[in-house]
């Protein structure tokens, strides 16, 4: 039995042991799904078959069907790409910058929030991809092949390019890391087994892991490594995707707070995302006891934290623009928050800036309801930031002549809908087939911090410690 310290809050209630740990993970890979997660499952496939349909059209007729025009030529499909990839962020920095800092609340959330990062990243990819127009020849002009139909090599001068470079690696980083720490618990899982098939399936995930001192002392030096590669990767991914808009000359995006700016947005959404999923999680497979209060108290912190820094970003915008003396970027500004799409700058202003402020009452940082309704108001949020940032900037150019105003088609609505439809299939799947929990992490926390807190509470009120049996820890 685990304790209740008086001192702090525990990280898993319930009074849970190291076999309660494995049955409540490991059953929901073993049983049969829930209605609840036949409803999500099916909520998503329709999504992404519907979404799918009309990303198939855009395949075939191309992507004249999306609203672009000679002035805005980028819209809803670089708005997108550059929200999905900010939500793939949060992922790796909870798996490793908090594993780097020794921050044992991560354990409950690490896993689903590394999924989120593979799954967003994916997504993200789409956009890119279709946006070519003809996608059966993108890996050939994004990649640095020999070209071998004339003289010529991709630009490695363009930030576009080093995009490419930049989330392939992030994801190649992520899906290791991901996939490294899934290995103790497909073992366990594997040795749980009751059919051949899943015990020669989840043998093979399992790499031959046996438990021994040896698998956990490779297992802990490999997964310190890849947070140390992964941690600068956070900083640097959505640094380079800033670049493709700081480095043009284009009044709104010419400017070098850029990088920071979306590095903190990023995070922010990103956290958003995984509140999102981690209160969905927890209420279809009744995981109350791993994903308390705590750790959504502690997500939440995080968002005020990044919501602040957001807002300061959008003052220092203007601030600099003010200061620049450039009455172009002056003007562009000025447009955002007052011309015609004065609706979406306001929506950002409010969802980001006003909404993660409610999180100071600690009545709503800690109720489910506000975190979940907030949670989504982030993320939309952050959409609408980089919608603002992208049309605004392009929809007045130099020459009055050209100033138009951009419409999404259905296509372009679609089209977001199918990424939505690809993400959460991919998730719900994840989270029926694979532990949604680290089992072999929350194990470490449950034996090491509860038995810390038990013996200094104790040494302070001066009573003696009784006699401990392994693993277990009475409460008072």
């Amino acid at each position: 039995m685990q304790i209740i310290s008086e001192v702090r809050e525990p990280l898993v209630t319930g009074g849970k042991t190291i076999k309660d740990v494995t049955n409540d993970i490991a059953r929901h890979v073993e049983n049969q799904p829930t209605r609840l997660w036949f409803i999500c499952m099916a909520i998503s496939i329709i999504l992404l078959g519907t979404g799918g349909y009309f990303v198939g059209d855009l395949a075939w007729n191309g992507i004249g069907r999306w609203g672009l025009n000679k002035t805005v030529q980028w819209a809803w499909d670089i708005t997108n790409f550059v929200w999905w990839v900010g939500i793939g962020h949060a992922g790796t920095l909870i798996s490793a910058i908090l594993l780097l800092f020794r921050q044992k609340w991560r354990t409950s959330i690490n896993r689903a929030a590394e999924a989120m990062t593979i799954f967003a990243v994916i997504c993200a990819a789409f956009w890119p991809v279709i946006h070519m127009g003809r996608p059966w020849v993108g890996a050939y002009w994004v990649l640095p092949l020999p070209n071998t139909f004339g003289s010529l090599w991709v630009n490695f001068n363009s930030p576009l390019l080093w995009d490419v470079f930049a989330i392939s690696t992030y994801f190649s980083v992520s899906l290791v890391f991901w996939y490294v720490g899934l290995i103790p618990d497909f073992a366990t899982i594997r040795d749980r087994a009751t059919s051949a098939a899943s015990r020669f399936f989840y043998g093979i995930l399992s790499f031959g892991w046996t438990g021994s001192a040896k698998d956990w002392m490779h297992y802990e030096a490999v997964s310190l490594i890849l947070a140390g590669l992964s941690t600068p990767l956070v900083l640097s991914v959505h640094t380079i995707v800033s670049f493709d808009f700081a480095t043009s000359v284009i009044p709104g995006w010419h400017t070098t707070i850029f990088p920071p700016y979306f590095v903190a947005g990023a995070i922010f959404s990103g956290f958003a995302m995984v509140l999102t999923l981690m209160l969905v999680i927890r209420k279809v497979y009744r995981l109350e006891d791993y994903i308390t209060m705590e750790h959504i108290e502690m997500m939440n912190i995080i968002i005020i934290v990044t919501g602040s820094i957001v807002g300061i970003a959008y003052t220092t915008e203007f601030f600099i623009a003010w200061y620049s003396g450039v009455e172009y970027e002056q003007y562009a500004f000025i447009n955002r928050a007052t011309g015609p799409y004065w609706w979406a700058y306001w929506a950002m202003m409010t969802c980001n800036v006003i909404s993660p402020q409610l999180f100071w009452i600690k009545k709503i940082r800690t109720s489910l309801v506000w975190t979940f309704f907030l949670s989504i108001i982030v993320n939309i949020g952050m959409w609408f930031e980089r919608f603002v940032i992208i049309v605004t900037s392009l929809h007045r150019d130099y020459l009055p002549s050209s100033w138009v105003y951009f419409t999404p088609t259905i296509h372009d609505i679609m089209s977001y809908v199918f990424t939505f439809g690809l993400f959460f299939s991919l998730f719900f799947l994840f989270a029926k087939f694979f532990p949604v929990v680290n089992m072999a992490e929350v194990k470490a926390v449950l034996k090491d911090s509860n038995s810390k807190v038990y013996r200094a509470r104790r040494t302070l009120v001066n009573e003696p410690l009784p006699q401990l049996e392994e693993n277990t820890v009475e409460a008072k």
